[in-house]
């Protein structure tokens, strides 16, 4: 984030608050605020910050998922009985609005970066070992962040933070990829804390730190875009994903059934996920809904039943 920046504010960021700080306050050289605004001031850097982030976030998030719902999405999914009115109208506004809320959680992290507080480290690998360590933080960066996500993702369904948190982003029972950022805000930034643990608890190459943060956000969509070719049963995909939305206690992974299978939440997508005729035929479709129903049903018996 150092490098991004710095990039940010020589081209942006120097000239822009150049001309917001009045006139009066910068000619004057007696004044803190003009002297003291400057590239190492922890509230610029937040600004800053919080700007490149909502802004790169609102780009990254209808970009992407516009992509996947054009080319990717299987449109005869809108027909789903719990397709909801409007739906995807409903999954943009939400997630639009919710994206500042996440940039504004995410800051601090992203100053402690900016400032030399975390892991992430720069330059090129001058040896073998370096190059392999480099190779080797994607598989723990992934196996790391999907142990986070998979907990903090099962204790959002606890009765106690699901109905505040959790319950509107399961309101797309059946998602398009627009439902991919369709969160409460503290939802989504709680979700996200393990990428930003990693940073600060294992060496990191920077720029590889931030590849995978973008990856991270186009796993996000794709587990959402209703494309259900793999049958992994390693892999979270999109099928095992449409599950979660369908039927709640299962599948709370973000890459890797890993977790899921040890915690005893693991579902594997059945034919009705996979083959596309069996998936869009009504009466399938039916029984999918009738079951969400009662499930929900169920879990807001046993939430009432431990608030007694």
């Amino acid at each position: 984030m150092d490098s991004v920046l710095h990039y940010a504010d020589e081209h942006v960021f120097d000239a822009l608050y150049a001309k917001l700080i009045p006139t009066s306050m910068a000619a004057n050289a007696t004044s803190e605020f003009a002297i003291n605004w400057t590239r190492d001031n922890v509230l610029r850097q937040s600004l800053s910050i919080f700007i490149m982030v909502t802004l790169g976030g609102w780009f990254f998030y209808l970009a992407m998922a516009s992509f996947s719902y054009y080319f990717v999405f299987d449109h005869e999914t809108m027909d789903h009985p719990k397709f909801l009115k409007n739906q995807v109208r409903l999954e943009i506004e939400c997630a639009v609005s919710a994206i500042p809320g996440f940039s504004l959680l995410t800051v601090p992290w992203f100053v402690g970066e900016v400032n030399g507080h975390s892991m992430l480290y720069d330059g090129v690998p001058q040896d073998l070992k370096g190059w392999l360590y480099l190779v080797a933080s994607v598989p723990t960066f992934l196996f790391f962040t999907d142990f986070g996500i998979y907990w903090a993702h099962r204790w959002l369904h606890h009765p106690l933070l699901y109905k505040r948190l959790h319950k509107p982003h399961h309101k797309w029972i059946v998602p398009s990829p627009f439902a991919s950022h369709a969160f409460h805000p503290v939802d989504g930034y709680m979700q996200s804390v393990p990428y930003h643990l990693y940073a600060y608890l294992v060496p990191m190459h920077k720029w590889l730190y931030v590849f995978m943060f973008v990856f991270v956000n186009f796993w996000t969509v794709m587990i959402h875009d209703g494309n259900f070719i793999s049958h992994s049963h390693i892999i979270n995909t999109t099928a095992h994903h449409a599950v979660h939305h369908l039927y709640f206690n299962y599948n709370y992974g973000q890459y890797f059934t890993l977790w899921d299978r040890l915690g005893n939440s693991h579902r594997q997508p059945t034919d009705e996920q996979y083959d596309a005729n069996l998936r869009n035929d009504q009466k399938v479709m039916a029984k999918q809904a009738r079951d969400a129903e009662l499930i929900e049903a169920q879990d807001e018996l046993k939430a009432k039943k431990k608030a007694q």
